[in-house]
C-alpha cells in the first residue's frame, strides 16, 4: 500500500493547510508548489510559515 501524498496549499491570508494530490484544490487557496507525505507536508509548513497571523493582521493599515 502506497502511503498517501498532498500539496501544501495557502490561502490570501497566507495561512497553510494541506490537501490531497488527487483532490481539487479548494476555492480560494492555491497551491504553494511543495507536494509529499504527510509529515514531509507538515514539515515544510513549519518551516515556511514563520508567523502565524493572518496576513491582514501583519498588514498595516485602516481597521
Amino acid at each position: 500500500m502506497t502511503e498517501a501524498r498532498y500539496r501544501v496549499v495557502v490561502n490570501g491570508e497566507e495561512q497553510y493547510s494541506l490537501w490531497p494530490v488527487d483532490g481539487e484544490t479548494p476555492a480560494g487557496w492555491r497551491p504553494d508548489g511543495f507536494e509529499g507525505t504527510r509529515e514531509e507536508c507538515l514539515a515544510h509548513i513549519e518551516e515556511v510559515w514563520t508567523d502565524m497571523r493572518p496576513l491582514s493582521a501583519r498588514t498595516p493599515g485602516p481597521r
